[in-house]
């Protein structure tokens, strides 16, 4: 007997809003008990400008979880102290290795129960932080959105979560679609099966034309240098100031180091929806196809990887949803069993060709608004003295002087990393054209001359013996260099 498809009210998915939370966040939590959190993080940009935010939290009582009732209540909580603690952590001179009890203790509760990290997740700072201007209206539409929460006060910074949720929201049809897919396969409904992926091609469309608006709004030297670091959690942190992690005191007097990835797109349970819904299946960096695949398509892979990894940085019933589509999904085997239906493989290689599209899309976003400032970092960084260079290493740039010692680190190659997910995107392809297509290289930088679409010289190499620090962890730019199975 095949096993049940999902149903999303049971992992509290809304068909009309996804992963985003079917009543809108909470823009203050309603018992006053609260306020003590709610009036830091309306001025938590003023308190790190002027370095007084830690002595605020260190006086701070520690308030229980026994006020907060609804769901709602709960992720605002979430949100809330997931801000006070990266504020905490990396808002001084010099990052904090100690977070006071009057922040972990109650984080730590809110964690357990919504069965999240307590750090600053996508969830917290994407999924549950926004609010539309006119309620009246869709939350797709970025000119409709406005952030809760931002550790800068930026424009930029509120644009960069926007973005996400503006994603988040376009693509939550999918996911009802694409589980009626599912039905109509098991049913041998062909021309159902083709419709759905049709619809599901043209709105990855149009969440790719929401992504390349992130330079609308967001400048890369601002989001490099002062958004970003914010952003690092305390996991693969010694070059920034934390070789251990965080201790989340909690009176006990036992209490130890704590390491975590901070908060990254990764952690997106709908990108990876795609990827399940599709069969799609993604590799440890750097590991060729495994020959076998083609007659083991069916079985899930054990192998750990980071993106299986960061499903434990999503709601936890968002990554059981995911562990459970994954047992249900066919859309693949489907196309493949019907090879002469060529409207129903037309369909599905649409799919695959739209979200290497929009992968496409991202390591032009990663490239402009992380690898190449940390270049100019770099650049800079040469033509200062050995000390001022030592004193200027922070989250925003972290360079191992022993190649060597950048193996086993527990990062992951960052642009190797996207390249690899993008092409394993294209792997299911029915039509040989359509994995020619998806295997074409794309420029993702230039100067004065970048054109959309234009080959990449032989002779030019996007890689760099540099490593990147923050968000989820370690990023190095050497293809040689760790893997998303290294931790």
């Amino acid at each position: 007997m095949l096993p049940s498809i999902p149903v999303l009210a049971e992992y509290g998915i809304s068909p009309t809003h996804g992963f985003l939370p079917d009543t809108l966040p909470l823009t203050r939590l309603p018992d006053p008990y609260y306020n003590k959190w709610e009036a830091i993080a309306a001025n938590l940009q003023a308190l790190i400008l002027s370095r007084r935010l830690r002595g605020v939290i260190d006086r701070l009582p520690v308030l229980s979880t026994i006020g907060l009732e609804h769901d709602a209540e709960w992720r605002r909580a979430y949100s809330l102290l997931g801000f006070m603690a990266h504020g905490y952590i990396w808002g001084g001179d010099s990052p904090s290795d100690r977070l006071p009890a009057s922040i972990s203790v109650p984080f730590l509760e809110i964690s357990e129960h919504l069965e999240v990290p307590p750090v600053a997740t996508y969830a917290a700072v994407c999924l549950w932080n926004f609010k539309p201007l006119f309620v009246d209206e869709d939350i797709d539409n970025l000119e409709n959105l406005a952030t809760l929460n931002t550790y800068t006060g930026a424009l930029d910074e509120s644009w960069f979560y926007l973005v996400s949720v503006a994603i988040e929201a376009r693509g939550a049809p999918i996911i009802p679609l694409m589980l009626t897919a599912i039905a109509a396969a098991r049913h041998d409904d062909t021309a159902a099966v083709t419709r759905c992926l049709r619809t599901f091609a043209e709105r990855l469309t149009d969440l790719t034309n929401i992504l390349q608006r992130m330079h609308e709004s967001c400048d890369p030297t601002i989001f490099y240098h002062r958004i970003r670091p914010f952003l690092a959690g305390s996991k693969n942190m010694a070059e920034a100031g934390l070789p251990n992690g965080v201790i989340y005191e909690d009176g006990s007097g036992d209490e130890t180091y704590r390491q975590y990835s901070g908060g990254s797109n990764a952690q997106s349970s709908l990108i990876q929806f795609f990827d399940v819904i599709l069969g799609i299946e993604h590799r440890p960096t750097g590991a060729s196809r495994d020959p076998s695949s083609d007659s083991d398509r069916g079985r899930t892979s054990n192998r750990h990887n980071f993106i299986m990894e960061m499903r434990r940085y999503m709601p936890g019933p968002h990554a059981r949803f995911l562990n459970d589509v994954s047992s249900v999904a066919n859309i693949r085997q489907y196309v493949e069993e019907h090879p002469s239906d060529k409207q129903l493989c037309l369909a599905y290689d649409a799919c695959l060709a739209m979200l290497s599209a929009f992968r496409d899309k991202h390591i032009n976003i990663v490239t402009r608004y992380i690898i190449n400032p940390s270049k100019q970092v770099r650049a800079r960084s040469r033509s200062r003295s050995p000390e001022v260079t030592r004193n200027k290493v922070n989250l925003a740039i972290a360079s191992r002087k022993n190649k060597d010692n950048q193996k086993g680190t527990g990062g992951t190659a960052l642009i190797p990393f996207l390249k690899q997910a993008r092409d394993e995107t294209g792997e299911p392809a029915v039509e040989e054209w359509t994995r020619r297509f998806m295997k074409r290289k794309m420029h993702t930088e230039g100067k004065n001359d970048f054109f959309l679409g234009k080959t990449l010289p032989q002779d030019v190499s996007l890689t760099e013996d540099v490593e990147i620090k923050g968000l989820a962890g370690s990023w190095t730019m050497d293809d040689e260099i760790g893997g998303i199975c290294l931790y």
